[in-house]
């Protein structure tokens, strides 16, 4: 009886010595670095990766991430130095360098990331409300970018044990209410801009025209010039040609001339005449000039 009594002792003793040396054996993995607790009060930190040992039952761990941490914080409306508002969305990569603080301090990461928005926040305020929109949107933003990184470190590592990494401006746009006034603005600044090139087109237009318009009433006159030169030149010519051919047959000469005023005279074909029988004008109907056959 009293073997068995002991050998179930035995075997819970065992057992029991079996289960604290698997409870105090734990791992720190290399992405983890790790915090010792005592009945809740932090004891030592083990950053190296590998198998440990801790006191069973009476001691815990708290893992941490090694790693880099992101943290987003909402978009967030700024005031810029020429008064100009800008909703500016920003992320930013923190890492957890002294473990027993950021324990002390903020304890899990989600409260950290709560905290450390808050803070950039914060110094994106204090660093924009001294540049320009043109500032930001330039190449310097590099440069503003590393001086909000500076600010946020000032205001958390001491406090929370953690190292912000980097801070990126992901975007930087205008409210929705100042991006429709600027586009207004743009419209009317453009529909002007049209209507003066409008205007002037429609001057331009008006010069050129008035300008061909002389051209060729200057043409016009030169070649009625011209043609009137030539024409009284032709008739110049032509009145000496009859005035030489009627030299030198006077009687065909009247015949001819009496021919075409019939001519002109009788080509409608609905021409009536009231005249003597002995007019002149019909001297030529019934006999012929002097010397014809």
């Amino acid at each position: 009886m009293k073997k068995n009594i002991f050998a179930i002792a035995g075997g819970v003793i065992l057992v029991a010595l079996i289960a604290g040396l698997i409870s105090s054996v734990y791992i720190v993995r290399q992405t983890e670095q790790a915090m010792i607790l005592q009945f809740g009060e932090p004891k030592r930190v083990v950053q190296e990766p590998g198998i440990k040992f801790k006191v069973p039952l009476i001691q815990n761990v708290v893992y941490y991430d090694n790693r880099l941490l992101e943290v987003e914080p909402p978009a967030e409306e700024v005031l810029l130095a020429d008064q100009k508002r800008v909703v500016v969305d920003t992320f930013s990569r923190f890492k957890i360098v002294d473990p027993l603080l950021f324990y002390q301090s903020v304890l899990t990461e989600d409260f950290a990331r709560q905290r450390l928005s808050d803070a950039i926040i914060s110094s994106l305020r204090d660093v924009l409300g001294n540049e320009t929109l043109n500032t930001l949107l330039a190449p310097s933003r590099s440069e503003i970018m590393a001086k909000i990184r500076e600010q946020v470190n000032l205001k958390t590592s001491a406090k929370f044990g953690v190292n912000m990494v980097d801070v990126r401006i992901r975007r930087a746009d205008l409210p929705e209410q100042t991006s429709q006034s600027i586009y207004a603005r743009m419209r009317s600044e453009r529909e002007k801009e049209a209507k003066e090139i409008r205007a002037e087109g429609t001057e331009l237009a008006q010069q050129i025209r008035a300008k061909a318009e002389k051209e060729r009433t200057v043409l016009l006159a030169e070649a009625q010039k011209k043609s009137e030169i030539i024409r009284g030149e032709g008739d110049e010519q032509a009145t000496k040609i009859w005035g030489n051919a009627a030299n030198q047959d006077r009687e065909f000469y009247a015949f001819y001339r009496s021919l075409n005023a019939y001519k002109e005279t009788m080509k409608d074909g609905n021409t009536s005449m009231l005249l003597a029988p002995d007019s002149e004008f019909f001297r030529y109907f019934g006999r012929l000039p002097k010397g014809s056959k």
